[in-house]
């Protein structure tokens, strides 16, 4: 029983830092990658959808991302999300492609970011505390209710907390990792 509580809170914890790992793929780094647009929706077929469902997105050179629609009706839509998207990135539409140039960031844009990303990890932080408050509310009930021991209580929770512990590690080495990929010239 305790095993299956200790279980349950290491996936909400993993889950924590996948769902961090993906915040900070979309955080410009100077650099194209697809993960750059996959926060961008399109109004296409009359509701908004992923860009990743409407187009292929490709990294041809270190600094152009290219867009290719699989219907060319949307290439126009694709463009207008993209210069919407908030993402300070200018597209060009040509037939049936859309050209996406990622400038170099200034300092201030930099700093922007590792803002952001420092927001990112600390939102994943508190999902990882989170889960352990939950996981710990579940031992103790269990406790109280006499399924399980006090030293087996406390002996997971100590568990739950090394658990805690390392994922929070984890998270602020993601953060040291992408502000460094951030503020490099």
């Amino acid at each position: 029983m305790a095993e299956e509580v200790l279980r349950t809170t290491a996936e909400a914890m993993d889950g924590a830092i996948e769902a961090i790992v993906r915040e900070f793929g979309t955080v410009r780094t100077g650099k194209a990658s697809p993960a750059l647009l996959d926060s961008v929706r399109v109004e296409a077929y009359g509701s908004l959808v992923a860009l990743n469902q409407v187009a292929n997105v490709s990294v041809p050179e270190p600094t152009l991302l290219l867009v290719q629609p699989y219907d060319p009706n949307v290439t126009d839509e694709i463009a207008k999300a993209i210069q919407n998207a908030g993402l300070g990135l200018n597209p060009s539409a040509d037939v049936g492609v859309v050209r996406v140039p990622v400038p170099p960031l200034n300092e201030e844009r930099r700093l922007e970011m590792v803002k952001l990303l420092h927001r990112y990890a600390e939102e994943g932080k508190i999902s990882v505390r989170h889960a352990r408050h939950e996981g710990r509310g579940h031992l103790t009930k269990m406790q109280k209710d006499g399924d399980i021991g006090e030293d087996v209580c406390h002996r997971t929770m100590d568990e739950i907390q090394k658990l805690t512990d390392s994922h929070v590690a984890r998270i602020d080495e993601l953060l040291a990792k992408k502000e460094a990929e951030v503020m490099e010239v």
